[in-house]
């Protein structure tokens, strides 16, 4: 077998074919001659062949000239993928894949893209929003590099690195009778009809988990939540970032005694580096969310 070739000796004897002398080579590549004439003598002898006539100047034996098309080839292969792998180290191509809840994709996420249109131009971003258990089976499964979301319980699989905790609050319209309030009790909450929704898992196990108990109401989509609110007779809960402040006729109302909040953060596959771009995004993210 032909074994390993060394770039720089294709190198030399380019430099001397393009040059028409080992003179004029050698000074371009900053070797000696000497240098240069053995390193080509190494790769004739690991090629089997000579590369140049010995006599006559500059001339290529027949080997030589079937051996220059292919070391041009070579190198050339060779710079393309430095100069890809220099692009994606330095975050000037490539692509990241990224999922997150949807209030921070409506939230944060336009913040972060304009930054990237603005300042990566070689660099494509892939988002993609949905509920938690859909970030996190997204990012398990690898189709995304990372995610944005709250994670339900303990994963041997993920890695979680908290960004903020994010309250929960009532979201109620503002004809409805809890609606006057500058902050509320849980006991308030008694006695009205609650919608429970995705994040209602937020109070079980806590002092009001009997609330759950007795809500008859249970809607999955936040489209149809407001319009069931937009009735005036029901309330949720919700975390504060999941309201969607547009409404102008909803309103969302602390809750105190207990307080009670999710942790949102970056879900990643446990034991899998992210890329430079992936990190780079994770990095503004984090400085966005500190505004």
């Amino acid at each position: 077998m032909l074994g390993t070739l060394k770039l720089q000796q294709l190198r030399y004897v380019l430099a001397v074919v393009d040059g028409g002398s080992f003179q004029v080579a050698a000074k371009q590549l900053h070797r000696t001659q000497p240098a240069l004439s053995l390193g080509i003598k190494e790769l004739e002898q690991r090629l089997g062949g000579d590369i140049f006539e010995k006599s006559g100047g500059i001339r290529l034996t027949p080997f030589g000239q079937q051996c220059v098309s292919r070391f041009r080839e070579l190198l050339g292969v060779h710079e393309r993928v430095v100069q890809d792998l220099d692009d994606i180290v330095n975050r000037r191509s490539g692509r990241v894949t990224v999922v997150t809840a949807p209030s921070v994709a409506r939230r944060y996420m336009p913040r972060v893209l304009n930054h990237f249109l603005r300042e990566h131009p070689g660099l494509e971003v892939v988002l993609h929003d949905g509920p938690s258990e859909v970030v996190a089976d997204m990012v398990r499964t690898g189709e995304v590099e990372f995610g944005v979301s709250a994670l339900w319980g303990e994963s041997s699989d993920l890695d979680f690195q908290p960004l903020f905790e994010d309250e929960v609050g009532v979201v109620c319209h503002q004809t409805h009778p809890l609606a006057d309030a500058n902050s509320l009790r849980w006991p308030d909450l008694r006695g009205q009809t609650l919608i429970r929704n995705g994040t209602s898992r937020l109070l079980e196990d806590t002092p009001i988990a009997d609330l759950l108990a007795e809500s008859r109401i249970y809607i999955s989509e936040m489209i149809s939540i407001i319009a069931m609110l937009e009735t005036g007779t029901a309330y949720t809960t919700l975390p504060r970032l999941a309201f969607e402040e547009g409404y102008a006729s909803l309103r969302f109302i602390p809750l105190l005694q207990p307080a009670i909040a999710r942790s949102v953060g970056i879900i990643t596959q446990r034991g899998v580096s992210p890329t430079p771009a992936a990190r780079e995004v994770m990095s503004l993210l984090r400085q966005v969310i500190e505004i």
